[in-house]
């Protein structure tokens, strides 16, 4: 499986890569929503992208987990609405994103 992360934060994604990659997962870092890619699943930062590049996501076929603060109810609320397939608060992130990769495609 192979997974796009999607950030602007470059401390916070090399540490998602290197979870992914203990897991067995390749991860592509990009900054801006590419043109093609075979990634099967996007981590988006609700607070750095907009409800058009969740749909672009969507388009190329994409399933979208989305993520931000714990406090942040406005961006998992408009995450929701905008479509992406599951929301999770960013201490889901570091703590539990193998599972939630796994569950989500229907593995775990």
């Amino acid at each position: 499986m192979k997974v796009l992360i999607l950030e602007g934060n470059l401390l916070w994604s090399t540490k998602v890569a290197r979870t992914l990659s203990a897991s067995g997962i390749e991860a592509e870092v990009r900054s801006t929503v590419p043109s093609q890619t075979d990634a099967m699943i996007a981590i988006i930062n609700l607070g750095e992208r907009t409800p058009v590049e969740i749909e672009s996501l969507k388009e190329k076929g994409m399933k979208v987990l989305a993520h931000a603060g714990h406090k942040e109810k406005e961006l998992l609320d408009l995450g929701k609405e905008a479509g992406c397939d599951r929301v999770v608060t960013n201490s889901e992130i570091a703590h539990k994103l193998p599972q939630i990769l796994k569950e989500m495609m229907g593995e775990g």
